[in-house]
């Protein structure tokens, strides 16, 4: 009884009045078997290169990348995705080292696989913005535009290449019109039936993709807003959705996180497939650069945004702190 009156008997706050019974009601769990591994290998360096945008993350050498991955191995960390940076010399109009067994991207995968076999999962970008000296993500036409279909045969041979180097995963992230389909179709002509995709179903064009593009080295003239998802649309989203799904899609993806954790939300109720979610660099800039600052807790801050990810509905979620935050875990 207060001053005011009978208080009803129902408190919610007693669900909340030690850490221990905070952490026994706990409606979302983080776990280290959540947490993918997004690693960068740059061709022609002989020690890491920090990444100024991306306060402790680093293009790795072949052999520095082999320690990122045991590192993440032996933390809990399920799966590790590479991204190839080739010598600019070596980019072309077609990305060209997307598709030779021996560019960079294909020797690391190889690499990671020889130190850590089935262990860990080792999933690889399936795209041409890292090895392309326009940066965009497919070829482009006469005028200048991306041209969908000559994109296609160039992704089923970089799915083919990179599953001969010893992927588990592909993920394919271009957003081109009938990927998936071409892409499952390329793997199962070449006996790799097994190799499951990834697909990067919902992948809007985004402004905190920016420190990324230091990240690869990116050559990229003008803007993806062509081929990646429009901010605004949300019904679009389910609709690439069910056709990435209808063509063969064994997970899939919603690219960025934070931002369109309504967008995920939807896609998880609507699949029974698993669902990814990627952390992408511009979240991880943000939240680095305001604890540098002083300004959040950097710790809570980092597990507070995994968590939301989490409760959204991910499965999976891809994050620059993932050996990090498994090992906390």
């Amino acid at each position: 009884m207060t001053k005011y009156g009978s208080f009803p008997g129902t408190r919610p706050r007693r669900l909340r009045t030690t850490p221990a019974m905070r952490r026994m009601v706990a409606e979302t769990r983080l776990h280290p078997a959540d947490l993918i591994l997004p690693a960068f290998v740059r061709e022609g360096i002989s020690a890491p290169v920090e990444i100024g945008a991306m306060p402790g993350v680093v293009q790795h050498t072949r052999d520095t990348l082999k320690k990122a991955a045991v590192e993440a191995l032996e933390a809990g960390v399920s799966g590790i995705m590479l991204f190839g940076v080739p010598e600019e010399s070596k980019k072309d109009a077609v990305g060209t080292p997307g598709t030779d067994p021996d560019g960079i991207l294909q020797l690391a995968i190889r690499d990671v696989r020889a130190e850590v076999g089935d262990e860990l999962i080792v999933m690889s970008d399936l795209c041409l913005d890292e090895t392309t000296d326009h940066g965009h993500c497919g070829v482009l036409d006469a005028e200048g535009r991306v041209d969908n279909d000559a994109t296609l045969e160039r992704y089923a041979e970089m799915a083919q290449v990179q599953a001969d180097a010893g992927a588990h995963v592909v993920g394919p992230s271009g957003m081109m019109d009938g990927q998936i389909g071409v892409i499952r179709d390329a793997l199962d002509q070449v006996g790799h039936e097994d190799v499951s995709i990834l697909a990067y179903s919902v992948k809007y064009s985004s402004a905190f993709f920016g420190p990324f593009r230091e990240a690869v080295g990116s050559s990229l003239k003008g803007d993806r807003k062509t081929y990646q998802q429009d901010p605004a649309n949300a019904r679009e989203s389910m609709r690439e959705l069910a056709l990435d799904l209808e063509e063969g899609a064994d997970m899939v993806m919603v690219k960025p996180a934070g931002p369109y954790l309504d967008i995920l939300a939807k896609v998880a109720d609507a699949v029974d497939v698993p669902v990814a979610a990627y952390q992408i660099s511009g979240e991880y800039a943000m939240i680095e650069a305001a604890a540098e600052r002083g300004w959040i807790d950097r710790d809570k801050a980092i597990m507070e945004s995994l968590t939301g990810i989490k409760r959204a509905g991910a499965n999976m979620i891809l994050t620059y702190w993932a050996t990090e935050v498994a090992r906390q875990l």
